[in-house]
């Protein structure tokens, strides 16, 4: 596996633009992605009983099990919570889209997001539409202004792209996220968009995203809001011409695993971008006896707030992470349980088999003064793991959510 340039349209057959239509002030906020060839598609879907009028959309589309050929993003305005009217732009989105690339509406993926509760401004909507069609190129430049026309109180853009060998035929894989505030475990706001050219069956890439995204999208917090907008979608054209890639074929794990990377990769780069963040964090679980189980707990303790707080301050406060893994809904036996903090600074242990261990403190602000930090919690249960990825909540995540609709 090698990385590549240009992410959603490193891929063969894919274009993309991104432009600045007057949704927002200094910033680019609208994206397209567009395919040659009919895509196979992938999708997982907020869980929040309150979803936003593309997401409804969407997952109309996909449960008929269509294929699609673009997917058009507005940014500035999450089009949730607008009713009939909401729906009715949507549709609009695809229909415009449709018009603009001699396409069908049903080919059509639409997304949206930013404020809620707020009609989108259809003029401007369709002129944008319009402009950024003209705009479609599979030029790095054109990937690059894609992943920023997404983006809402992002401070970068998150993209990775990577190619494998399958079938002695080279096939890429390339992804394009946002989310910054609003992100918890079970989708959060984000979206994420990835383009592969693989040849593979429908079912396989379905089920295949859906794993994937339990292990990546699904283990990641920022501050324990999940939104109305949260979708991956993922397309495949199958324009590498390799044999078709089943769960039986052998080279469908290095498939899998180059799909990991890269979901894993724009994954974390969200939390990296929390807002207001100033630590990365890792809680790894380990030794637990079901993956599930470590699922949970690493879940609890990356979204407990005592716990963002406390890395915040650099705290070197052990016993709101064994608290946040009680209350996870787990039961194991604290008794067996060893806890330990790391980062490029070393490792400290601070608890284990029941006691709180003697430990240095200078050590321990050391290591937590560092940007990236690891939480070891050994279960001591059986063998399996899990780790899950978050940031602290700082005095500045406040002041941004305090302000976000000014």
């Amino acid at each position: 596996m090698k990385t590549e340039k240009g992410c959603v349209v490193a891929p063969k057959g894919f274009y993309a633009a991104g432009k600045s239509t007057g949704l927002k002030r200094k910033r680019k906020d609208m994206s397209l992605i567009y395919s040659e060839k009919p895509c196979n598609v992938a999708a997982v879907f907020t869980t929040n009983e309150v979803k936003a009028s593309s997401v409804l959309h969407n997952m109309e589309l996909y449960n008929k099990g269509k294929k699609a050929r673009a997917i058009i993003i507005n940014s500035g305005n999450a089009n949730a919570c607008t009713g009939e009217e909401g729906l009715n732009n949507t549709y609009k989105m695809a229909e415009e889209t449709a018009a603009c690339l001699a396409l069908k509406p049903e080919d059509v993926y639409v997304n949206s997001t930013g404020v809620i509760g707020v009609q989108l401004p259809m003029d401007t909507i369709i002129s944008g539409i319009r402009e950024v069609s003209l705009a479609l190129d599979d030029d790095i430049v054109s990937g690059i202004n894609c992943a920023e026309g997404i983006l809402t109180t992002d401070t970068f853009i998150k993209d990775k792209a990577v190619e494998i060998i399958i079938d002695d035929k080279k096939v890429k894989i390339g992804g394009i996220a946002k989310g910054s505030g609003m992100i918890h475990p079970n989708m959060a706001t984000m979206l994420s968009f990835i383009t592969t050219d693989v040849n593979i069956d429908d079912a396989v890439f379905k089920d295949l995203l859906k794993e994937i995204a339990d292990d990546t999208y699904n283990m990641i917090s920022v501050d324990g809001d999940t939104s109305t907008n949260d979708s991956v979608i993922a397309l495949a054209n199958g324009m590498a011409g390799n044999e078709l890639l089943t769960k039986e074929h052998k080279d469908y794990n290095v498939f899998k695993d180059a799909f990991t990377f890269v979901c894993k990769h724009l994954a974390t780069q969200i939390v990296k971008d929390g807002e207001g963040a100033t630590k990365f964090m890792a809680v790894n679980v380990l030794n637990a006896d079901t993956k599930e189980n470590a699922k949970k707990i690493a879940k609890s303790i990356i979204g407990s707030s005592l716990v963002k707080t406390a890395f915040f301050g650099e705290d070197a406060n052990w016993g709101r992470v064994l608290c946040a893994a009680g209350y996870s809904g787990v039961k194991f036996n604290p008794n067996i349980v060893t806890l330990s903090f790391k980062s490029a600074k070393g490792e400290i242990e601070l608890y284990k088999d029941g006691i709180a261990l003697d430990f240095d403190e200078e050590k321990a602000l050391e290591i937590l003064q560092q940007v990236e930090i690891e939480i070891d919690i050994n279960m001591n249960m059986g063998n399996e793991k899990a780790t899950a990825w978050g940031c602290d909540l700082s005095y500045e995540y406040v002041k941004i959510n305090g302000e976000y609709r000014s």
